[in-house]
């Protein structure tokens, strides 16, 4: 038998370690009866919190949701309104954010402004007013891989013994005002009035958790891009306002630039991954390039760079105060110039200079939906 070199051999343990991780099992949920796992998570007001910060709570409540996912964005009113109802109770909310950033991929944030990140987790407590703590643990992501969520959101009760007495959804439709059946109301009323939980566990549905051994999908989305074709046309003025007009069904985002302007380039990158979060969606990018026309090759050199593979548009550098004028009266002129175009041609959101991506992002998901329709 021909021996294995030590190069083929290192290769066959690094290939089984990729499918391993890729097609690991994941975690199961805490079997009903089960004592509470203890937890040291930071909080997004940068303190640490244990299983004995809530010591006082006669119900604990754990819902491990996220910033990204529809279906947990669909329920963050109703976890607010809970936690409102049910805190004077003594019923203690607590939210942890299971996901490791790392493995979700551009496509999967196609209903968000902002990533699961620890800061940007930040940014969603602030702007939805959130009335619990709000934990992370997508780092190690040790505490989940013990409660074992399923999807967010998931949702886990614990007595005052701090047992599991209920794990399972939060109503029976995400769709917001179409729940016929409260289960996590309904167990903790039970749990209050002393009785045990009719239906202690029931199935949830949401996005899966992100786990870190799955941040493959990520590398191989980033590869994917490199074979999508770029194309560079040019256009006249004509032509541009078919494109403004925009009959496409779709809101339009048009972003005009230029090789030679600086803040173009920089924030170029910020702009082809905005297109890659929302181009499975009613949503379409469109460049102008006002670079000469000669300078074409080098327009398009960038952009294979860019992995820019939506439609990118050569207006060239003649008639530009005609240009100017057709495209928004409140543009001044300066480059870049980005404007959100909804269908029929109304301007949504405008940026002269550098864009803000929080503030593009969050016009671009209010219009489009943060929800499954």
């Amino acid at each position: 038998m021909m021996k294995r070199s030590k190069k083929a051999v290192l290769l066959l343990v690094l290939f089984s370690a990729f499918l391993h991780s890729a097609w690991a099992e994941d975690p199961k949920p805490l079997a009903i009866g089960s004592k509470a796992p203890d937890f040291r998570l930071k909080g997004v007001d940068d303190q640490v919190y244990t299983l004995e910060s809530f010591k006082e709570a006669k119900l604990l409540v754990i819902v491990f949701t996220c910033n990204h996912c529809p279906t947990a964005q669909a329920y963050e009113d109703r976890i607010i309104a809970f936690t409102a109802a049910y805190q004077p109770k003594g019923v203690q909310v607590v939210a942890i954010s299971p996901n490791a950033d790392a493995a979700i991929r551009l496509d999967e944030l196609g209903y968000t402004d902002l990533n699961d990140s620890f800061e940007e987790m930040k940014i969603r407590y602030k702007d939805k007013g959130y009335n619990f703590p709000y934990l992370y643990d997508g780092d190690t992501q040790a505490v989940s891989t013990q409660y074992g969520p399923a999807t967010t959101p998931h949702t886990f009760v614990f007595d005052e013994q701090r047992v599991l007495r209920y794990a399972g959804r939060i109503d029976d439709d995400e769709h917001i005002g179409r729940a016929k059946t409260s289960d996590l109301k309904n167990a903790v009323d039970e749990l209050l009035a002393g009785k045990p939980v009719t239906t202690p566990t029931t199935r949830t549905f949401g996005c899966s958790v992100k786990w870190k051994s799955k941040t493959d999908w990520k590398l191989q989305e980033a590869e994917s891009w490199k074979k999508e074709p770029v194309t560079l046309e040019t256009v006249t003025l004509d032509s541009l306002k078919s494109v403004l007009a925009n009959q496409s069904g779709k809101y339009r985002l048009v972003n005009f630039w230029a090789t030679w302007c600086g803040p173009c380039v920089a924030e170029f990158s910020t702009l082809t991954e905005t297109d890659k979060m929302y181009r499975n969606r009613e949503f379409d990018f469109v460049t102008v390039s006002l670079d000469a026309k000669q300078s074409a090759d080098k327009v398009r050199t960038f952009l294979e760079q860019k992995y820019a593979s939506n439609r990118n548009l050569l207006f060239g550098d003649e008639n530009k105060y005609d240009l100017i004028e057709a495209v928004d009266k409140e543009w001044q002129g300066a480059l870049p110039y980005t404007v959100l175009i909804a269908p029929g041609g109304e301007i949504v959101f405008r940026q002269m200079g550098i864009i803000e991506p929080l503030a593009l992002r969050k016009a671009i998901v209010e219009h489009i939906g943060r929800y499954y329709p």
